[in-house]
């Protein structure tokens, strides 16, 4: 048959790598916004009653609480973490099927060049009714930064240099859940907003984080002085707050799904359902092809 083709490689691993390994020495003092991301996924666990004896945690950078392994790409980062640990690509795992209750996944999946491999394998590496726990940057995430480059670079330059990653689009990661294999799958978002001194105190933030520009067609040299302070200029005249603060928005996508097991509910055959929509709704029924007219 047909070969299945490899995805693009839109994103540098190995400079995600590097980005990560210069990061873990000092994210202590830069990851307040991965703290908080954290805390929501501890209470987002919370709220699911169920036993956990065997869970990972790829980006080793999630909650503490009842996780055994921790996998990252990145050999410091996994360093820094108690417990056992394990280095590794999210985009190749290296465990067996089956062995895991849980996985979670905080902000390290926007990193890989194939999602729905990456989604298709944490699937295969779950036990019968395992649980999937992710948070994931969306692409909504620094819009004012990146609003801010590109005007600056276009204007300083005549052009724009590639700078984000490739996102997947919010109504589709439901349907990579279920084509992964997983079941009941739930995507949410949340918006967190920071704010900031200025621009140069948010880059250096990122880069901080292990957030830096990891595309393969990404500028390879530094970005120029002059279009960096025409950037940091643009932000502040077009986004600063009434107390001159420079807001920055991360945008979180939250993935929850199962690994199936006969226990679970079961979605209903269509047209068997024992109540009526206009009937929960208080509403009249109209016929297919009937125009509803005004009340």
């Amino acid at each position: 048959g047909a070969r299945r083709s490899s995805p693009p490689e839109i994103l540098a691993r190995a400079a995600v790598r590097r980005h990560r390994d210069r990061a873990a020495a000092r994210l202590g003092d830069h990851d307040c916004r991965i703290r908080e991301v954290a805390e929501r996924l501890v209470e987002r666990r919370g709220d699911i009653r169920r036993d956990v004896s065997c869970a990972i945690d790829l980006g080793g950078a999630g909650p503490e609480a009842r996780l055994v392994v921790r996998g990252d790409l990145s050999p410091a980062m996994v360093a820094r973490r108690p417990g056992p640990r394990v280095v590794l690509d999210e985009e190749w795992l290296p465990f067996a099927s089956g062995c895991f209750d849980l996985v979670t996944s905080l902000l390290a999946l926007h990193w890989v060049n194939d999602l729905p491999g990456a989604l298709l394998q944490i699937r295969r590496s779950l036990a019968p009714d395992g649980l999937f726990l992710a948070a994931m940057i969306g692409g909504e995430s620094l819009i004012e930064l990146r609003q801010a480059l590109a005007w600056a670079e276009s204007e300083q330059e005549g052009g724009v240099s590639p700078r984000m990653s490739p996102t997947v689009d919010l109504q589709d990661m439901g349907g990579l859940l279920q084509r992964a294999g997983f079941a009941l799958p739930v995507v949410d978002v949340d918006t967190i907003t920071v704010t900031y001194d200025d621009a140069f105190a948010l880059m250096h933030d990122l880069r901080a984080m292990g957030e830096a520009n990891a595309l393969n067609q990404r500028r390879k040299r530094f970005t120029r002085r002059a279009t960096l302070m025409a950037a940091a200029a643009i932000y502040t005249q077009r986004f600063a707050d009434a107390d001159g603060r420079l807001p920055a928005t991360f945008q979180i996508i939250w993935l929850t799904a199962w690994a199936p097991h006969d226990s679970q509910q079961k979605a209903l055959r269509p047209g068997s359902a024992k109540a009526r929509l206009a009937d929960a709704l208080d509403a009249d029924e109209k016929p297919a092809g009937d125009k509803a007219r005004p009340g």
